[in-house]
């Protein structure tokens, strides 16, 4: 990754929304250098294990080099202790890399395990915040104003879906480093890791 690249910060709005049986996770799409819009499809949600997801703010290099590592690291545990590894010690494990060699990300760590769904926010000097939903990024002030009016414990899949959208839609609409679009996934006990195709992405943005 060269400097022009890593010069480059994902502005950012991500989130995770826990409900019964699973979690939600979403990020837009828009990278910016300054005030200029430097990218469009910016992927800032990665599949780290098959019940473990990753979103990053902050800069672009930085933010790949860790989901790599992190998928890495969670593939070397569950080849070598013959079960995969929590969501806290997902988390964990990343925020000891971050307190270690500080990264320019804000970081959400989310998933399911036999604990049930997780969600914790990762700041850039390692600390690590577990909640039952969390937004960060630029757009994470807009973002809140709908979780904390309509987040309801135990929500249905369709349901935190629906929260997920219109949380990431308020902050594409008031927040210039957010937008172009969104990715959203699920991840559940059952099916694990899913992410939304753009087709049901649509769908899902014409009913709210």
């Amino acid at each position: 990754m060269d400097a022009t690249t890593d010069a480059i910060k994902t502005g950012t709005s991500t989130v995770g929304i826990t409900y019964k049986g699973g979690v939600v996770v979403g990020a837009d799409h828009r990278a910016t250098m300054g005030h200029f819009i430097a990218n469009k499809s910016v992927q800032k949600l990665f599949r780290i294990s098959d019940r473990v997801a990753l979103t990053t703010a902050g800069l672009v290099g930085h933010a790949q080099s860790l989901s790599r590592v992190l998928a890495a690291e969670l593939k070397l545990f569950e080849l070598k202790r013959d079960q995969p590894m929590t969501v806290k010690g997902a988390a964990t494990l990343t925020a000891n890399i971050l307190s270690g060699r500080p990264h320019y990300v804000q970081l959400l760590i989310v998933g399911v395990d036999d604990s049930g769904p997780s969600v914790y926010s990762i700041d850039s000097a390692g600390g690590s915040i577990p909640d039952v939903y969390c937004a960060t990024g630029s757009g994470s002030p807009f973002m809140y104003g709908v979780l904390e009016d309509q987040f309801q414990s135990g929500m249905s899949k369709d349901q935190a879906l629906a929260l997920a959208a219109k949380s990431l839609l308020a902050s594409a609409q008031r927040d210039a480093a957010s937008g172009n679009g969104m990715d959203l996934a699920f991840i559940s006990q059952d099916s694990g890791f899913n992410l939304l195709s753009e087709e049901d992405v649509t769908e899902l943005l014409s009913t709210i």
